[in-house]
């Protein structure tokens, strides 16, 4: 499982070289997440409505190695978005990934946009 956990990698937005349609933004729940596919990897897209938000990151919880992120919770922490998993309640920043809990496991996060209805992950290959 390491393996898997190793195909994600946070990609920054300069780097972005293919916006990939992730879905309709009628197919995300207002303020929860879907998962979606692209390649090998399972990519949780949240849609933070109150803040007017969009996030993406990896679905795979770092600690269970469970594809369960998607289903978890999302608030703030102070001024930070952030997705409880649903497994183990650790907290991880929707803008950065890291663990606010403290532990070394952190998220891989994407750049997401939305234009003309659609939503777009974006990814390096």
């Amino acid at each position: 499982m390491i393996e898997t956990l190793e195909l994600y990698k946070t990609v920054e937005y300069s780097n972005v070289k293919i916006w990939f349609q992730a879905g309709h933004i009628e197919n995300f729940p207002l303020n929860g997440g879907a998962c979606i596919s692209y390649g090998s990897l399972q990519i949780a897209v949240f849609n933070f409505a109150r803040r007017k938000e969009w996030y993406a990151t990896q679905n795979l919880c770092p600690h269970k190695m469970q594809m369960i992120l998607s289903r978890g919770m999302i608030g703030s922490q102070e001024d930070t978005p952030k997705i409880a998993c649903p497994y183990h309640k650790k907290t991880f920043s929707l803008k950065t990934g890291e663990n606010l809990n403290g532990s070394e496991c952190n998220l891989a996060t994407y750049p997401v946009k939305v234009e003309n209805g659609y939503v777009y992950v974006g990814f390096e290959e």
